[in-house]
């Protein structure tokens, strides 16, 4: 069949011809943004509470629990009852203008419903390579919208063809490609989310593979579709290929590559551009001295290390509407000795914010392989915490955030201004309307679409 044969207006159908994609399930998906996590025992001890010592409780109070109208679900009754009540007094303990979940938040033009948002999570699924979403895009974004979520920021896209992490990855780097999104950003706005977008280049970990082209952790060969990348020098990371070192010149050619996708975002209808500084691509590369060993501008100091995201921050600041929010992803540290760290971080977003970023959501590492990260739930929190409190900028907070009072306990302690729920929203597409229900938030004030109401819980 030919490609006309396979694509019709917005519609690629190529998107969905590919060997054993019935065997690639989106629990299997990783984070484009940081590696694959394994299972954490904190995780582990949650299911054999929640299935052990629990039950019997509910079971104990199941009478009681019935004389008061309740009935049994597949949500267990009695977690729904402790973790409202364990909300309700921490709530007490806090301040009252602190807002809760489901507040909703203004960035310059624009409301967004609440506080629960989607991170951008690569799915590498643009199977023809060129960059273009396909329905299965349509369908993983907007289900996430009509689920409750308050933005939702679409995976990391390409500011340049060799800026992808593998071949599969999204791009906004021409024209050409503004169309094949707008059906996407309008079913995420008509199902009341706001759309964002997510602005990346590899740098020295682009072209790798992938479970649609093989070599998952190592360098795509040029004849499978690789090429050859680039850093800000000629650094590897781990076993993947060396880099060659950008020329200034080609700094700030790239600088203008992320001002042009944003613009094209805003013309696809994006209300809020995430530029990607973190997880160790190559914006990060340039921020961390493990990375960068340039002796020019763009190197050495703190100053000289932060120059191209700053340059961006304002290329991109100037190419969209005033009234259009820029976030800023990083990664507070990146566990690495004499490498980018918190101090580090904290000093660059208050310059961030001078220069016009409205949000900084805050993540870590990513720079250095084979680095020990104490993972667990809330790992990343008391980063967002510090850059909040001491750069005076909103931030959003990610990392295991998995249950509703844990979510609802970050704000109501004033640890960041939004939650980002990133695999637990690969197994639930409707995590916030759980969210809602589970917290005991009144049904007006839960985000159904009127085409749910009936099925409301």
């Amino acid at each position: 069949m030919s490609n006309d044969d396979l694509t019709h207006e917005n519609f690629d159908f190529r998107g969905f011809d590919v060997p054993d994609l019935k065997a690639v399930t989106l629990a299997s998906s990783s984070d484009c943004d940081q590696s694959k996590q394994p299972k954490t025992k904190h995780e582990d001890a949650s299911k054999n509470r929640k299935h052990g010592k629990k039950k019997s409780k509910s079971d104990a109070r199941s009478k009681k629990r019935a004389g008061a109208g309740k009935t049994s679900e597949s949500f267990d009754d009695y977690e729904d009852y402790e973790e409202r009540e364990a909300v309700s007094k921490a709530d007490k303990k806090v301040s009252k203008d602190r807002p809760g979940l489901f507040a909703p938040m203004t960035l310059r033009e624009v409301t967004v419903r609440n506080r629960i948002w989607l991170p951008p999570m690569c799915t590498y699924s643009s199977f023809a390579r060129d960059g273009r979403p396909t329905p299965f895009h349509y369908q993983h974004y907007v289900s996430r919208a009509f689920g409750g979520f308050g933005m939702v920021i679409v995976e990391s896209t390409a500011v340049a063809p060799e800026g992808r992490i593998t071949p599969c990855d999204l791009g906004l780097w021409e024209d050409g490609q503004i169309d094949a999104w707008r059906w996407i950003v309008d079913g995420i706005r008509e199902a009341g989310a706001v759309p964002a977008i997510q602005l990346n280049h590899a740098g020295r970990k682009a072209s790798t593979g992938c479970f649609a082209v093989g070599y998952d952790g190592q360098s795509v060969p040029e004849e499978a579709g690789g090429w050859p990348t680039m850093a800000p020098s000629e650094i590897a990371f781990g076993g993947l290929r060396t880099p060659r070192a950008l020329s200034v010149d080609e700094i700030h050619g790239l600088v203008g590559a992320f001002a042009a996708a944003a613009g094209r975002a805003v013309a696809a209808g994006f209300q809020a551009i995430q530029i990607h500084a973190a997880h160790g691509y190559l914006i990060s590369q340039f921020l961390d001295p493990l990375s960068n060993e340039r002796d020019d501008e763009y190197g050495g100091d703190l100053t000289g290390r932060s120059r191209f995201l700053v340059e961006v921050v304002d290329a991109v600041r100037g190419a969209v509407p005033e009234g259009v929010p820029v976030l800023v992803r990083i990664s507070a540290t990146d566990w690495a000795a004499g490498g980018w760290d918190l101090d580090q971080t904290i000093a660059l977003s208050k310059v961030l914010k001078e220069h016009g970023v409205d949000v900084m959501d805050v993540s870590t590492g990513g720079i250095m392989s084979g680095v020990s990260i104490p993972v667990k739930p809330n790992y990343q929190v008391p980063f967002s915490e510090q850059v909040k409190a001491k750069a005076d900028i909103p931030v959003t907070a990610v990392g295991l955030i998995t249950k509703p009072k844990q979510a609802a306990k970050i704000l109501a302690h004033g640890e960041a201004d939004a939650v980002e729920i990133g695999r637990a929203a690969l197994r639930d597409p409707y995590w916030p309307l759980r969210a809602a229900n589970k917290l005991g938030i009144p049904s007006t004030e839960i985000p159904y679409a009127p085409q749910y109401v009936a099925g409301a819980y």
